[in-house]
């Protein structure tokens, strides 16, 4: 890849094979589920399993070479009381907005709740939302600091009115076992106080078998390495639910000539420099534009410390890059294949490109909409589905936290009503008690 052309160009959508475009659209999928990762996540798993905090120990020191004793494991109040100390004010304030933000998103979906109504005379039908029991949260710790994770994730199990909540989060890499204060504070700050420090993979186990410390929960949620999500794909087979998939992160801007170079390729550089397995890629009817775009990401890479800016060329060239389309319609049709994570439009017709999409995990309109204002304090979600599961699941929000239960009540005569439509089932499905359980009503009248 040329440095000067950084963005790997992949031409145009319809001359492209299927098995470029299943290349570019399978991106992170491969490694998760790769069988060679798979054997060596079970083995973890299976140590956590059996072994409780032997095994979750034995994990940090293998893969995190990190040593602790079993008192280690959770998190202590004075752990707590110090991270404050720790944090400047401004990022104190920060994470207060953020918070602010993410409750206010989360309060209106829970307002929808238990809901009923008369389907017919006699006949009331709705649900009963109820938060789930427990959950455990995931917040990655291996590249960075990341205690907006710690708010995506906490806010709305908060809100949602999830009982038990436990965290887990890696150490801080290269030191004694210490965990990131700033997600503490934000833990601190929803009032979230099992947290535990444990290796991903084995984490993950713990927060789905429970060991001697780190409690048992029903739903596992959380972004991570290809390891750690392969754990929570594992966990579900033995019971505990987990959100799929959560990262690596990707991002798709679609764009027409109306958008700005400039800007775009800020925006394109925002996501892609999370790690050499994100996915950033560049969707237009436009080639000046992506000559435009070409220029200036190899000027803003040359402003990214050394390790960003590797990881953007890689999410750029080698995982992403851009798709030539005829028209904004295609490139509507590219997004909905790819199914990004983070979407951002930059077109003339907003409201038409909108209308057009339907796979995305969520949708930024306008080049005054970045990604990091979504992760850092819009309030919407940015725990997201990714690797194509847009296409079939959401962010996390208070909804990933509760339940819903169907709620029904029927009088005599609407009993009496439904009655033939009952019976004509029982008897084509051979169900005789069934049947009885209706008709010894009707004799009873």
């Amino acid at each position: 890849m040329s440095t000067d052309r950084p963005i790997r160009e992949r031409g145009l959508w319809q001359e492209m094979s299927a098995a470029d475009r299943a290349d570019l659209n399978d991106r992170g999928s491969a490694k998760i589920f790769d069988p060679a990762l798979r054997e060596g996540v079970l083995e973890i798993i299976e140590d956590v399993r059996q072994n409780g905090d032997a095994g979750l120990i034995r994990a940090l020191e293998k893969w995190d070479k990190i040593s602790i004793t079993p008192d280690r494991i959770r998190v202590s109040a004075q752990e707590f009381a110090a991270a404050r100390e720790k944090i400047s004010p401004e990022l104190l304030t920060a994470i207060r907005d953020l918070l602010a933000h993410l409750k206010s998103f989360n309060e209106q979906l829970t307002k929808h709740g238990d809901w009923s109504f008369e389907s017919e005379p006699g006949l009331t039908v709705g649900e009963k939302v109820t938060p789930i029991a427990s959950a455990g949260l995931f917040v990655p710790s291996g590249k960075g600091s990341y205690p907006s994770v710690m708010a995506q994730l906490g806010s709305p199990a908060v809100v949602a009115g999830v009982q038990k909540i436990a965290v887990v989060v890696p150490p801080i890499p290269g030191g004694d076992g210490d965990v990131d204060p700033a997600v503490l504070v934000v833990a601190d700050e929803l009032g979230i106080h099992d947290v535990f420090r444990a290796n991903g993979p084995a984490g993950i186990a713990a927060l789905a078998f429970g060991t001697e410390t780190v409690p048992q929960v029903r739903k596992v949620c959380g972004p991570g390495s290809p390891p750690v999500t392969c754990a929570q794909v594992e966990v579900q087979r033995y019971g505990t639910v987990s959100v799929m998939l959560l990262g690596p992160s990707e991002s798709l801007i679609l764009a027409d000539d109306s958008a700005d170079p400039y800007l775009l390729a800020a925006d394109l550089l925002n996501e892609a420099e999370h790690g050499p397995d994100s996915t950033s890629l560049f969707v237009t009817d436009s080639q000046a534009l992506i000559d435009a775009v070409q220029i200036e990401v190899a000027k803003q890479l040359l402003d990214l410390p050394d390790n960003r800016a590797e990881y953007a060329r890689v999410a750029l060239g080698k995982n992403g890059g851009a798709v030539l389309t005829t028209s904004v319609e295609q490139s509507a049709e590219v997004a909905n294949a790819f199914a990004p994570e983070h979407m951002q439009i930059a077109v003339r017709d907003e409201e038409h490109v909108l209308d057009l999409i339907v796979d995305a995990g969520e949708v930024l309109i306008g080049q005054q909409t970045t990604v990091s204002m979504a992760n850092f304090i819009i309030g919407c979600p940015a725990a997201l589905p990714t690797s194509g599961y847009a296409k079939v699941s959401s962010g996390v929000t208070a909804d990933a936290f509760r339940k819903r239960t169907a709620v029904a009540k029927s009088s005599h005569e609407a009993l009496r009503r439904m009655s033939d439509t009952v019976i004509a089932f029982t008897r084509h499905e051979g169900f005789p008690a069934h049947e009885f359980a209706v008709t010894r009503r009707l004799e009873q009248r």
